[in-house]
């Protein structure tokens, strides 16, 4: 059998493609740094890092001009969060052509967790890695957790949660 007996899923076994959802917490750092120490060397490998920032409601703040500084100072916070992640990458033998970095912003009615599903699909990686964030086993029963959402709903991929 060759390449094209396969369809297009050959074809992404040759060309791995991580996405890394990140925020500004420790644990998306150690999730980071984690790909760069274990796929540094794997010259095959492409990681998308994602951050998602969820738009607050409409009645979150009373006029949309105290809601856009909000928004404009959370896009800039996290791309300079996307842009240390990406030097992690790069100081651990990435080239620049195998990062990309991505910034999302969605209605805060749309889980985190279900907006990292929806790229991953639209992207098609093959593999989630996020951060598991230090929360109890009642707190994550009562509000839910990102990683447990990915991790139990992810289709077509593999899923890393990194402690």
């Amino acid at each position: 059998m060759n390449e094209h007996d396969f369809g297009d899923l050959a074809r992404r076994d040759t060309e791995r493609h991580l996405l890394a959802a990140v925020d500004e917490s420790a644990n998306s750092k150690r999730a980071v740094m984690f790909l760069a120490d274990f796929f540094s060397d794997s010259q095959n490998v492409f990681v998308t890092l994602l951050s998602i920032i969820p738009e607050p409601s409409e009645d979150f703040f009373p006029t949309e001009a105290e809601r856009r500084p909000w928004l404009q100072a959370k896009e800039a916070e996290m791309q300079k969060h996307l842009t240390g992640y990406k030097e992690i990458l790069l100081g651990a033998g990435f080239s620049d052509a195998r990062i990309a970095t991505r910034l999302s912003i969605r209605p805060g009615t749309i889980s985190v967790g279900d907006a990292i599903l929806e790229e991953q699909e639209k992207l098609r990686c093959c593999i989630v890695v996020v951060g598991r964030r230090g929360i109890s086993h009642s707190e994550e029963f009562v509000f839910g957790s990102t990683s447990s959402k990915i991790l139990h709903h992810a289709k077509h991929c593999a899923v890393m949660v990194v402690e």
